[in-house]
């Protein structure tokens, strides 16, 4: 099953109309006709409104916001409601509340509050969505199902401890396997019985926090079974739906790159991927372009949708920046120009209390259709409307690709050395955005996916190597592609556990390189590389390469090790395998990676432009798109490398004729 089918991009986004009279919702629908609104995600914390007791549902206002919603033409995306407890649960059955990696059992509060191994939880939230799934499978507003919302967070009570000891059994099978697996004979922790096993957290394995603990593989092992058990509740939801509803597509709404939970665990349970779209304002363009990317790799290269956005402003951080003017559409061009198809909102109307009052809405508190934010949503609307199916279902043909590696940003960073400096997400980062930059299309895929598509694969920081991946990445390169890593990559099993042989584990036939030695220093340490023409730097692990087939590229120019390969190239069958030694700043990182996609013709028409992005999709009947967004303040003054037409604005474009692109301006260029 895939994501419903509309003629158009859905747009809309959260709407809780049981916060408001119905004299408001008049209001709201008029609103919502001005703006170009067609669909409404809906109950998405109303658990406590549609079953008010345990033995009690009530369904009536849902009733009348689907019937409304079906009388104006629009379509809703129905929430279980299941993300935050109705204080009668919490109440009756305490052990619902989760214990936090303290030990403390909380009381009832804040949402994302329940323990995913409860019985109660479980049982409670089932049947309400089996009652939602009975009452509305044939309503004729229901879009799709919205199974809880943005999972996440840990359990640590006893009935997550039994819960893991479970899951621990069906993984390893034996204790011998499991104490092998963790490596128990280090501090006498070899285990006789599964039940003296306790959850990794501040009573136990851990000091300072959750990424410091004594034994990486009962706390990685405990991130996974966390994915799994949350992953559980949403299964019994869906289950539950499907036993009334088995066509309407289900999904949950992501986020992004959540370190806490595997989504690539959660793909195949997804009828469609959707996510919540939330960075930082001040994040480079690449940031989200990149968890978008991810999200639209969890399914294969299937558009995903865009859940959630603010139009103006988020209220959960210490600082709120306001979105620009254009910004809104811009960051929303850049959603659909890298798969996304829906673009929805949080949120509809500004709630008037609690904590998301001042948090960015399409209707404010005063309900006027006179402001500038007002006026940029349904500005978007219309072009939405202009553009029609012409992005719907279309596929983005990368040959570039970046392996994401949730296992191996857990293994990284709770790591003891060389560096609690390294991030995952900061590193993997610098590689896509050098990648985007040059122009080149990237997928965005886990380390378990078909490589054979691709010309180029970058794995920086691949702390982890599990499977016949080695095998595979040997594959590309033996065919005539390019394969890159890094510092820090091919260290550990899929335990955690250290390969007993040279540094980087299996890649290092790949690689032509063995590292016997690593030195990490703190960030104000600037190791000077030596780079063909380019004087570039590098920061907090220096790794100490000695060749074994592979020809350096750059050397370090400090230290003892002054001279030798901070970065290498290794031929290998028809193509190529780089190692990078160090963690390189950004114009470090770029030389490299336009020389891997100069080799394979990869770099974009427009790579010499700073700012500008370019992103390319291919629509089902063949028609290629490129989506050029110009993330500067700036006019964008280019040349057409090909006949094109923008799809916004009707005008041709001959080959070698000016373009030019406003300030955060975007076109859609149907290529001939």
């Amino acid at each position: 099953m895939t994501a419903p089918r509309t003629p158009k991009i859905p747009y809309g986004g959260d709407y809780n109309p049981e916060q408001w009279p119905e004299t408001v919702w008049d209001e709201d629908h008029r609103l919502f006709d001005r703006a170009g609104i067609d669909t409404l995600t809906v109950g998405v914390f109303s658990w406590s409104l549609t079953q008010p007791a345990e033995d009690t549902y009530d369904l009536t206002v849902l009733d009348r916001i689907l019937d409304r919603a079906a009388a104006e033409g629009r379509r809703v995306c129905l929430a279980t409601g299941t993300a935050a407890l109705p204080p009668w649960l919490a109440k009756r059955h305490p052990e619902v509340n989760r214990t936090d990696f303290e030990g403390r059992r909380h009381r009832y509060g804040q949402r994302h509050n329940f323990c995913p191994s409860s019985p109660a939880y479980q049982k409670a939230a089932t049947a309400l969505a089996s009652r939602l799934a009975e009452r509305y499978a044939e309503h004729p507003a229901l879009l799709g199902w919205h199974i809880n919302n943005e999972y996440g967070g840990a359990c640590y009570c006893d009935l997550c401890a039994a819960a893991f000891r479970t899951w621990l059994r069906a993984r390893h099978g034996t204790l011998d396997a499991l104490n092998d697996a963790w490596c128990t004979t280090f501090w006498s922790h070899r285990y006789t019985a599964f039940d003296e096993i306790e959850p990794p957290n501040a009573l136990t394995e851990h000091w300072r926090g959750p990424d410091h603990t004594a034994f990486q593989g009962i706390t990685l092992d405990y991130h996974r079974f966390t994915t799994d058990a949350l992953l559980g509740c949403f299964l019994a939801e869906k289950d539950a739906i499907r036993a009334h509803d088995p066509d309407t597509p289900v999904t949950t709404n992501f986020m992004g790159m959540f370190r806490p939970l595997d989504y690539h665990r959660w793909a195949p349970h997804l009828d469609f991927a959707s996510w919540d779209s939330y960075p930082p304002l001040d994040a480079p363009p690449t940031w989200p372009a990149l968890a978008h990317d991810l999200m639209r790799g969890l399914k294969d290269g299937a558009p995903f949708w865009l859940m959630e956005q603010t139009p103006s402003t988020t209220a959960c951080r210490d600082v709120n920046p306001l979105r620009r003017p254009g910004e809104l559409r811009l960051a929303t061009f850049q959603a659909i120009a890298h798969g996304a198809d829906a673009a929805l909102y949080f949120q509809m109307r500004a709630s008037r209390g609690a904590c998301e009052k001042y948090h960015g809405a399409v209707i404010g508190h005063a309900g006027r259709d006179d402001t500038r934010v007002f006026r940029e949503v349904a500005g978007l609307g219309r072009e939405l409307q202009l553009l029609g199916a012409a992005t719907l279902g279309a596929r983005t043909p990368a040959r570039t690709a970046l392996l994401f590696d949730w296992d191996s940003w857990w293994a990284l960073e709770i790591s003891d050395g060389p560096s609690r400096l390294v991030r995952y997400q900061e590193v993997v980062h610098a590689y896509y955005r050098a990648a985007r930059e040059a122009g080149a299309d990237v997928d965005v895929v886990p380390v378990t996916a078909d490589l054979t598509p691709y010309a180029v694969v970058l794995a920086p920081v691949l702390h982890m190597v599990k499977g016949d991946l080695a095998t595979r990445l040997e594959a590309v390169t033996e065919r005539g592609g390019t394969v890159l890593t890094t510092f820090l990559s091919g260290r550990a099993d899929e335990h955690d556990r250290a390969f007993l042989t040279d540094v980087p584990g299996p890649l290092a036939p790949l690689m032509g390189v063995r590292v016997d030695e690593w030195d990490a220093r703190p960030q104000d340490v600037v190791q000077p590389i030596a780079m063909g023409g380019l004087r570039t730097e590098a920061r907090l692990v220096f790794e100490l390469v000695r060749s074994r087939g592979a020809e350096p590229v750059a050397t370090y120019g400090a230290d003892f090790y002054a001279g030798t390969p901070a970065v290498t190239r290794h031929p290998y069958g028809a193509g190529e395998a780089w190692y990078v030694a160090t963690a390189l700043d950004q114009p470090g990182v770029d030389w490299v990676v336009r020389r891997i996609l100069t080799r394979h013709a990869l770099l974009g028409p427009y790579a010499g432009h700073a700012g500008l992005e370019t992103a390319t999709r291919t629509a089902p009947d063949g028609k290629r798109l490129l989506f050029l967004l110009n993330h500067t303040p700036d006019p964008a003054h280019l040349t057409a490398h090909t006949s094109a037409t923008d799809l916004l604005t009707g005008k041709r474009f001959e080959k070698g004729e000016p373009l030019t692109l406003d300030p955060l301006g975007t076109a859609v260029l149907h290529v001939q």
